[in-house]
């Protein structure tokens, strides 16, 4: 009569008590955090891809763009931990499309014609006149010929004045001159003073003399895409836009803060007029200017010096004035012949 004989045993030691068991629970926890990661960044990637800055928080999410690798690389190594193979091709997705729009945007080709004049333009923000000290340092040290001075009010005004006396800048052109509403145009060639394009804070336009030739300025500062101001930041934005269209070819410099990147639809839309933004043909394509609060290469690039390309830009650098959120964009350029 044969005897049942009972099935082996593990040695007793086979699963030691300090080695941790991965539970199913515990996959599952990280599948669905990896999903919602994904669904987040995928939402913000496909606006993007659809060129709209659709509503909030998909506007403020954008100027960040290229940060959005942390999550997405994130939700890849939950995927793989959760063992989710369509969360895995989903993050390799994800992060090829951010990859793909990472690159800078534009055309970028050098101007027809010989060199006629070079130019220095430095645009800054200088955040309620607080940062106008450091403003002050900067032109005496870069000597620009063009400067574009965002949120500059009536304090800050009568410190350029008495700073930068008119045998420097004999020539200016301001809008506005309170609180954030104030801005100003400084020149050392011939200005004019032109119709500025409307907004809610103070954005004037001029016409410069460059060796005979008339160059169109204007001060760019739209609203900031807050909660509740998008649509006005959106608006703001598009009359930028008709501005840079309606040039019609001729020599055009469009600097200052537009509170957008490259990566808002409303901004390359600006783009798309012809215009060519400064940073990126100088290879500084997004050098973040704002906010100066975090380090770099962390933050974003919002303040922009665009030109048509009757300009070649050389150099392009960031400077921080002091006091204020935002850094100043200092650009060479060169005006050529058409």
């Amino acid at each position: 009569m044969e005897h049942a004989t009972a099935p082996p045993t593990a040695p007793e030691d086979a699963f030691p008590a300090d080695v941790p068991v991965r539970r199913p629970g515990r996959w599952r926890l990280a599948a669905w955090t990896a999903g919602l990661l994904l669904a987040g960044v995928s939402a913000v990637l496909g606006c993007r891809a659809a060129d709209t800055d659709a509503f909030t928080p998909v506007p403020q999410v954008l100027a960040f763009l290229p940060w959005l690798l942390a999550p997405a690389a994130l939700a890849l190594l939950l995927a793989a931990y959760g063992r989710w193979r369509v969360g895995l091709v989903w993050a390799v997705a994800v992060l090829g499309g951010l990859a793909w729009f990472m690159e800078p945007y534009g055309k970028v080709a050098e101007p027809d014609g010989p060199p006629l004049a070079d130019l220095r333009v430095l645009a800054a923000n200088v955040e309620f006149g607080r940062g106008a000290p450091g403003l002050v340092k900067a032109v005496r040290e870069h000597e620009p010929d063009l400067v574009f001075v965002s949120e500059c009010d009536r304090a800050c005004q009568d410190t350029l004045r008495e700073e930068l006396p008119d045998s420097a800048y004999p020539y200016r052109v301001a809008a506005g001159g309170n609180g954030a509403d104030g801005s100003v145009i400084l020149a050392n060639v011939p200005l004019k003073r032109a119709a500025g394009v409307r907004g809610t804070l103070g954005m004037p336009g001029a016409v410069a003399d460059v060796k005979g030739v008339a160059v169109r300025l204007q001060l760019a500062h739209p609203m900031p895409p807050t909660p509740g101001d998008v649509g006005r930041w959106r608006a703001e934005l598009g009359s930028l836009r008709a501005y840079a269209a309606a040039g019609d070819g001729r020599p055009t410099i469009l600097a200052g803060d537009f509170n957008a990147t490259q990566d808002h639809a409303a901004f390359r839309h600006i783009l798309d007029t012809g215009l060519r933004d400064g940073a990126r043909v100088a290879g500084a394509s997004r050098t973040p200017t704002w906010p100066t609060a975090l380090p770099r290469p962390f933050g974003a690039q919002i303040d922009h010096v665009l030109t048509t390309p009757d300009f070649a830009a050389h150099e392009a650098g960031f400077l921080t004035l002091g006091n204020t959120d935002h850094r100043a964009v200092l650009l060479d350029l060169t005006l050529h012949r058409g």
